[in-house]
């Protein structure tokens, strides 16, 4: 079965009211969304599925080379939008900007990294977003959708800087997942 799990940066103390206030205006458009629980928004660089108990170690050992080379990256939370359009929404997110391109480059070295342990290459430009909701098949409000993004297009967070790669494991429960931290790692280099 494996250990279902992601790699992920959380939310710095700068920017968590900045989130917290375009995520609650978003809850209370009424928007007929899966939320994410507020505490489980996060900044995904690499979701890995299922991974061998018995290559935690050597996946471990793997992330931390890559950690050991970037230096950290500088971010603010900008606004929110939606994967892949607002006809068809899939993904609502509030968006970061930043150390973006940098941050890009640290996931393909990552991705590189955990090819050998079978973990899929995401072959699409890395778009760095933290995750508020999910829509459902045959989502019809776009009018609604439209209006709760432009509302919050210009709210921009102070800057944060992200230091720390975290391992999480994933549980899916019928009342949402649980996120566990396995384990984490510095971003201390000069890349």
């Amino acid at each position: 079965m494996g250990i279902r799990s992601f790699l992920a940066f959380e939310i710095p103390e700068e920017i968590k009211e900045t989130v917290s206030f375009i995520y609650k205006g978003l809850k209370a458009s009424s928007l007929d969304v899966r939320w994410v629980r507020q505490e489980n928004i996060h900044l995904t660089v690499i979701f890995m599925g299922n991974i061998n108990e018995s290559d935690l170690g050597s996946i471990e050992r793997a992330v931390e080379k890559t950690c050991s080379k970037y230096a950290p990256f500088r971010i603010r939370a900008r606004g929110a939008g939606v994967f892949s359009s607002l006809r068809n929404a899939r993904v609502l997110w509030i968006g970061v900007e930043g150390d973006t391109e940098r941050m890009s480059y640290f996931r393909d070295s990552l991705q590189k990294r955990l090819k050998p342990f079978g973990i899929k290459r995401e072959n699409k430009r890395f778009s760095p977003h933290l995750t508020v909701g999910r829509f459902k098949k045959g989502f019809t409000q776009t009018d609604k959708l439209r209006e709760a993004i432009d509302r919050f297009k210009d709210i921009i967070s102070p800057e944060a800087v992200l230091n720390e790669l975290v391992l999480f494991k994933s549980e899916l429960r019928p009342d949402g997942a649980v996120y566990t931290k396995l384990n984490s790692w510095p971003i201390k280099g000069k890349k």
